[in-house]
């Protein structure tokens, strides 16, 4: 006796097509693209979303997070220093203290129930998606990004000359982390110049990250460790806290900027 709905495998591969290229269509026009898909950036994304706004996050792996769920040295446990443990409360995520103002969690765990969380909120993914370039209008404003499939970076020259698609935003968030490629774009152009990342200091990486995430070219927002290559702040190693809080700040300048232009 047969336990599923019969179905044939035509019907599964236009089930696919269908949903993706529907999807696919809406989102070429976003309120906000985020350029990352890691802690900063699903964190950016879950607040955006949770006020109404239309956000694509691109993330050129096949797997969303980057190194949260890996935690410190592939142990899979991460730390989170005080207040950011408060976002762990949020998303249901049990952690145990391990210090004054120290939590550790379980990486797979926190990232995994992140991850949902903007789901849940309405965030949708183009994953094995690579930022080919950028789109400037006549003022120079930030207006989108132009990608391509990941692993044409892994073909030949001769065979990988596909042409990029445009996509286009009111607000681009650069979480792509220390490579900080969505700046890099503009840098090229002699728009802006990075200063890049320091050597490790937790505590004073942490702070700053937070504090100076925001807007740093019209149009384009850095949070995560690409603050730290944009502005020459140390990195931070396994502790997670300020990549969290950083993207909720991400979320909250975007908001800021796109109702000051209404």
């Amino acid at each position: 006796m047969a336990i599923f709905h019969p179905v044939a495998e035509k019907d599964v591969t236009r089930a696919i097509v269908r949903s993706f290229l529907r999807q696919f269509e809406e989102y070429t026009e976003s309120d906000v693209i985020i350029v990352g898909g890691g802690p900063s950036g699903l964190m950016a994304g879950r607040g955006l979303a949770q006020q109404g706004i239309k956000v694509l996050i691109v993330e050129r792996n096949n797997y969303l997070g980057g190194g949260f769920w890996i935690g410190g040295y592939f142990m899979n446990k991460l730390t989170i220093r005080a207040p950011a443990q408060e976002v762990l409360d949020e998303l249901g995520v049990p952690h145990e203290k391990a210090g004054e103002g120290l939590y550790v969690a379980d990486a797979p765990h926190a990232c995994s129930r992140l991850i949902a969380s903007a789901c849940d909120e309405g965030v949708k993914f183009l994953s094995l998606t690579i930022l080919e370039d950028v789109i400037l209008r006549e003022d120079n404003r930030m207006a989108g990004i132009v990608v391509n499939w990941s692993p044409i970076t892994h073909l030949p020259k001769e065979i990988a000359a596909l042409d990029p698609v445009p996509l286009e935003a009111k607000i681009v968030i650069d979480a792509t982390g220390h490579d900080a490629s969505v700046v890099k774009k503009l840098e090229q152009r002699g728009l802006i110049k990075t200063k890049g990342e320091g050597a490790l200091w937790i505590e004073g990486s942490e702070d700053a990250v937070v504090e100076r995430t925001g807007e740093v070219y019209p149009g384009l927002i850095v949070t995560g460790m690409a603050v730290a290559t944009v502005h020459g702040l140390p990195r931070m190693g396994p502790t997670f806290g300020a990549m969290l809080l950083s993207g909720k700040r991400a979320a909250e300048n975007a908001i800021q900027i796109m109702q000051k232009e209404e």
